[in-house]
């Protein structure tokens, strides 16, 4: 029986950003019923199929610009490892889209199908994985491929993880290559390209649903959008996140600067912000290619990103990080927490935990260029914690070689969606001047979960950075403060708005403080310093006691005496240590640095204890009558 001929399925208009997202959704469907069930199974799968897919589009328009203007293209990809020409769809009409030798897009995928079941997982398999791993890793001596362009270094190190197809059958493959293929320059309904990132990122999100290990790569974008409004980065900055996961802050920091450049930018403008501007390290053997792809889906066309463990700095793979600066202009990140490193990490780095945020942090102030900012996401747990040295230690070295200038309090449930319920904060902070006072926001009041996750428009930002007007701002992040009658025809106080205003007296609002640390040290070193004298004098007697034990321990009929000044030195030497340790306290209380907020709403309950008494009296009768009732009802049916 003659096989059917492959045709082209004429693809539906994708108009917006929800039916791209519906569209991936479908792929996403056939990817579960062929042997990728779960998100961290399909993500990576459909990762470096939709790269593909992406790499092949941007060339073909990459050529279609250079031959319009008179000048040579050197292909990343040649054929038939082009996606145009064992993955797209094929027809026989003479409309169907051509490659540059004149082959009929698809001409190698119904080749495959020719020759029958199994050929295509074959190429896959044998010839199309086997060569792209080539392009970065010459497979006869295991070294880097000299001959290989940037490009082709990132296509190899994207497709590093992936050994061979998951899918499980043609059948399937074939309706997922369909789908893939029909998300492209045409299809997409607007003038950026890059609509696609925002699917993308859907698609990154899955990886922390269900309680998956996914969730620990992925910051809500959310959140990483007020932290980049906040920092700004403008052109000729460099930015840096030490532990990129899948690239989101490096993604969107390129659109923020991008945004702002707009159509005034110069090539040389555009080169500079695609390839000499964002750099990040990741340690997950899988996230690494997919941090790859999703700059590359956003148009960082060469990512600067160095796999390895950054705390340890052993390299896996460095060669895309060659043109890193030692320290960077701007670091946006969100550090693991709970995480332990062994003492090879520890070693490097000046007050030794195994607590990984700590170890960040220190990493990050090294790291963090003169008057460079960072903006990072810490655990609740670090800011309160004065319990340990290197805590402790870390926090002083922030506040002493940085302007820690503002520090966000967020709700409880802000990293549900992402499969974690850790209570944090974000720091705010540039290098090169002590700090002197905090400004705080609190944002804990506000009610998150995975079905109402906080939004932009919860800081106050619009979506170009730019403060909301009240009309705007959510209803549940305003209702509390509109039900006051003292706050009538006041502008709500939102983060973007207090903002601008930080450090004045207009900063200050029922959900923003200010606290002087400057003040807050000298007033400790107050406290501190009767302490510290007594136990000085208090040791500087025990010299003396332990001079003259010496002298007793001479004469052999001093013993009752010896005891006695044994013990006054004992007494006194544990009372000086005492001092010490109420007075070390005192200075590691300084560094507690939680958000508090002074003007919080408290609800004190009034009533007296007979009151509530009767409270509870009133209510167990209300529910013994309803018990009568019920009894009533069964034994009269």
């Amino acid at each position: 029986m003659a096989r059917k001929k492959a045709t082209t399925k004429q693809p539906k208009g994708i108009t917006s950003t929800q039916s791209l997202s519906s569209f991936v959704k479908s792929i996403c469907d056939v990817m579960r019923r062929s042997n990728c069930a779960s998100a961290l199974q399909y993500v990576p799968e459909l990762t470096w199929i939709l790269f593909l897919r992406i790499l092949d589009a941007q060339e073909t328009k990459e050529r279609e610009e250079a031959e319009a203007l008179g000048a040579s293209f050197s292909p990343a990809l040649q054929s038939p490892y082009r996606w145009q020409d064992w993955a797209a769809p094929y027809s026989d009409k003479s409309d169907h889209p051509k490659t540059a030798e004149g082959k009929p897009f698809g001409w190698k995928r119904q080749e495959l199908f020719a020759a029958g079941d199994g050929k295509l997982f074959d190429f896959i398999n044998k010839e199309l994985l086997p060569h792209l791993h080539s392009l970065d890793i010459d497979t006869r001596t295991g070294l880097p491929n000299p001959a290989a362009s940037r490009k082709q270094r990132i296509i190899g190190r994207t497709m590093t993880a992936v050994e061979k197809l998951r899918v499980d059958s043609e059948a399937n493959l074939r309706d997922i290559l369909d789908k893939v293929h029909q998300i492209n320059i045409d299809h997409v309904d607007d003038t950026h390209f890059f609509t696609l990132s925002q699917v993308y990122e859907d698609l990154l999100l899955k990886m922390g649903e269900k309680n998956s290990d996914g969730g620990q790569f992925f910051t809500p974008r959310e959140v990483i959008r007020a932290m980049v409004h906040t920092v700004d980065p403008q052109l000729g900055q460099t930015v840096y996140d030490p532990c990129c996961g899948t690239g989101g802050f490096l993604a969107i920091a390129y659109e923020h600067i991008a945004r702002h450049m707009g159509a005034s930018a110069t090539s040389t403008d555009i080169d500079t912000l695609k390839h000499d501007t964002f750099f990040g390290r990741e340690k997950e053997n899988l996230v690494f290619p997919i941090a790859l792809a999703n700059l590359v889906l956003h148009g960082i066309d060469q990512p600067n990103l160095w796999h390895g463990n950054s705390l340890t700095r052993r390299a896996i793979y460095a060669a895309l990080f060659d043109n890193a600066p030692k320290q960077f202009d701007v670091i946006l990140t969100n550090p693991p927490f709970g995480g332990k490193e062994g003492k090879d990490a520890q070693k490097n780095f000046p007050y030794e935990t195994s607590a990984t945020q700590v170890l960040f942090v220190q990493d990050i102030l090294a790291e963090l260029a003169p008057k460079g900012t960072c903006a990072i996401v810490l655990d609740e747990g670090l800011l309160f914690r004065t319990n340990e040295g290197a805590f402790v230690e870390t926090k002083r070295k922030l506040v002493d070689e940085c302007d820690l200038w503002a520090i966000v309090s967020l709700p409880g449930g802000v990293f549900s969606t992402a499969g974690a319920g850790v209570k944090t904060n974000l720091l705010f902070f540039t290098k090169g001047k002590k700090t002197e006072k905090i400004w705080y926001y609190d944002l804990s009041h506000v009610k998150v979960g995975k079905k109402t996750p906080l939004t932009l428009a919860h800081f106050g930002f619009a979506s170009d950075g730019t403060v909301l007007a009240d009309d705007a701002l959510p209803a549940i992040l305003t209702a509390d403060w509109r039900t006051d009658e003292a706050n009538a025809g006041k502008p709500f106080p939102s983060y973007a708005r207090m903002l601008q205003h930080r450090g004045n007296p207009e900063g200050e609002s029922r959900y923003s403080w200010t606290v002087d640390i400057a003040a807050r040290r000298a007033k400790a070193r107050t406290e501190m310093q009767p302490l510290l004298d007594e136990a000085a004098r208090l040791k500087a007697t025990v010299v003396d006691l332990k001079d003259q034990l010496k002298r007793l321990r001479k004469d052999k009929h001093s013993e009752d005496k010896q005891h006695v000044l044994t013990t006054r030195i004992q007494e006194q030497d544990r009372t000086a240590r005492d001092l010490e340790a109420r007075a070390s306290d005192i200075d590691a209380a300084v560094f507690d640095l939680k958000a508090v907020n002074p003007t919080a709403a408290v609800q004190v309950d009034t009533r007296t204890p007979q009151q509530i008494i009767n409270h509870i009296g009133n209510h167990g009768r209300i529910v013994a009558d309803a018990l009568a009732r019920l009894n009533t009802l069964m034994n009269s049916a």
